[in-house]
């Protein structure tokens, strides 16, 4: 989506908050009615929901798990971890700003038909209107998944529940205090509001060169200049039927996971199956991108610097626009270099890559050297992490975060590490902040990626035909991990992957791989979750002495009951409208 599109929003909001929709207008408020012969007014109901998507920027929130800690004490996750997340205090609340984006889009959805949304060309205002209702039925399912993920969850009496289920706009005279839905009947309409989008939007956003490539619904109604208008190229990473289509693959795979599997009637198979929607159109496998491990980093900066007019590198669904900044530098960079080190990879993380030839560390096969432990590992751990003695930034600086030696070192300063460790991955290293000479670098956070999709194919259907098993498609859990590894660096075929005969087993190895191909990404919090595995295990960290001695240590609890496999309601919203809570809260 354009840059100019959020420049929109900015002056559409003033005249569109939710106060505004649901109170009184001031003086120099406009009315609600004035929508109808305003399109760009219209239309920034839309955009207020685009702006607010989650997963424009990176939460961090691996924070709050077992491969992350923070040096910045009052970092909300880090709070959260060690024993302050309540239903007062909650960092991955989604509640109040998925509520006022489904409140817009509703207002929109109730609106659109009658807004004049083109006064030129062939049947041009009919498609407009189309897609305009497919993006907001689109992105209503997003924030609906949103509030599912983060606070659907069992009650005390043994309910799997939702949220209110909400497709009308609300005004001060609607009845506030509804129930919760069950999980189920907030599945039901997710995936009726993907099914409206699908059938609103183009795959993509792509110009049609001649008539016969218009849509036939279209056919007869338009002209090739009028249909690239509305649906073509101009209107690149607006929500398209492609990433609806990622959109139902998290759906999916939420759903048929062990924490809400009992509550709903989503299979595995089906998760298999949405996922392998996206995928076969990429061709499957072979359409896996070669770079798709370090998408962000310098030595990837053409492809980058080349991304324009809306156009997606190979590894990526859907992302933000580019524009030039060092912010992540900043926080993330070590003090050496400038930065404030804020996000430290835990031991537990850097234990989890394997080694080159593909077995655990932990594998008498695996040839680890407790006294070289960085010797012959996974090409990723050292991609995405920074270890003692590796080098970092536009000139390639030795980092020693051995004690005693540099700022960098283990708690030598308020901005060194805490675990040994510091975060590589998402960083353009031909940034520099050096005040003499600081430059920006361009940036975009990829809101889906195709390794995502890659991998919840893998699980799902493992889960649901074994290793090799392929239900209709042509590839396996098996066929997906050798190439992501082989991708990654490691030969194949590889002994430990093919040593692999049992779904538990698999399991093991996907959920893994997982963990290190989207490290940082925000996905680790909600796997742990939805997988029902263990979320209390202690952060730990690295301690290499003056002497070059490696010791290992504890570094940070993490402070879970059981029942915070589900995250809460808020708790003005239980007090307000008598919402039953999620158990333990």
């Amino acid at each position: 989506m354009k840059n100019k599109l959020l420049t929109l929003v900015a002056s559409v909001m003033l005249f569109s908050s939710c106060s505004g929709l649901l109170s009184p207008a001031d003086q120099n408020d406009r009315e609600l009615d004035g929508i109808y012969t305003d399109a760009p007014f219209a239309e920034g109901l839309l955009l207020d929901a685009y702006v607010r998507i989650p997963s424009n920027g990176y939460s961090f929130n691996d924070v709050a798990t077992d491969d992350a800690v923070s040096n910045n004490k009052d970092n909300s996750y880090l709070l959260m971890a060690t024993g302050k997340w309540s239903s007062l205090n909650n960092p991955t609340d989604q509640w109040t700003n998925a509520n006022a984006a489904i409140q817009y889009l509703n207002t929109l959805l109730a609106e659109s038909d009658k807004v004049t949304w083109a006064t030129s060309g062939k049947y041009t205002n009919e498609m407009f209107n189309d897609r305009i209702k497919g993006e907001a039925y689109g992105l209503r399912a997003l924030f609906m998944y949103n509030l599912l993920q983060a606070h659907g969850g069992w009650t005390a009496d043994g309910k799997l529940l939702g949220f209110p289920i909400l497709t009308k706009p609300q005004n001060p005279n609607s009845d506030f205090k509804l129930p919760r839905n069950t999980y189920k009947e907030c599945l039901d309409r997710i995936y009726m509001d993907l099914d409206s989008a699908e059938y609103f939007l183009p795959l993509d956003f792509e110009d049609v060169a001649s008539a016969s490539k218009i849509p036939a619904k279209y056919a007869d109604k338009t002209i090739v200049s009028d249909y690239n208008r509305v649906f073509g190229a101009y209107n690149r990473q607006r929500l398209s039927a492609r990433i609806v289509k990622g959109i139902r693959s998290r759906v999916s795979l939420l759903a048929a996971s062990p924490a809400f599997s009992s509550g709903t009637s989503v299979p595995w198979d089906k998760a298999a199956d949405d996922a392998a929607a996206v995928l076969d159109l990429i061709n499957g496998i072979s359409g896996m991108a070669s770079n798709g491990g370090y998408w962000y980093a310098k030595k990837n900066s053409s492809e980058i610097s080349g991304l324009s007019n809306g156009v997606n590198p190979k590894e990526v669904l859907w992302r933000t626009n580019v524009s030039d900044e060092n912010g992540l530098e900043k926080d993330n960079y070590p003090p050496t270099l400038f930065g404030s080190g804020r996000i430290n990879p835990t031991q537990n993380l850097v234990d989890a890559f394997p080694m080159l030839n593909g077995y655990p560390i932990t594998d008498s096969k695996s040839t680890f050297d407790a006294n070289n432990p960085y010797k012959n590992r996974d090409p990723r751990l050292a991609q995405y992490i920074v270890v003692n003695n590796s080098t970092m930034g536009p000139s390639s600086s030795p980092i020693f975060t051995s004690v005693g030696k540099t700022d960098d070192g283990l708690n030598a300063i308020a901005k060194s590490t805490r675990t040994g460790y510091y975060m590589r991955k998402l960083l353009r290293e031909d940034v520099n902040l050096n005040p003499s000479s600081t430059n920006t670098q361009k940036h975009y956070v990829a809101r889906i990626r195709y390794t995502e999709i890659f991998l919840s194919y893998a699980e799902a259907a493992n889960e649901a035909w074994g290793p090799d098993g392929k239900g209709t498609h042509n590839y396996s859990a098996r066929d997906v991990i050798a190439a992501i590894r082989k991708r990654a660096g490691i030969k194949q075929p590889d002994s430990y992957l093919q040593s692999i005969s049992t779904k538990e087993d698999m399991r093991t190895l996907i959920h893994n791989e997982r963990r290190l191909e989207l490290c940082f990404e925000g996905s680790r919090f909600w796997d742990l979750r939805r997988w029902k595995e263990n979320i209390k295990t202690t952060a730990k960290g690295v301690t290499i002495d003056a002497s070059g001695t490696i010791s290992y240590n504890d570094v940070e609890p993490r402070v879970y009951g059981d029942h915070m496999l589900y995250g809460p309601l808020p708790y003005t919203e239980v007090l307000k409208w008598g919402l039953e809570q999620n158990a333990g809260w």
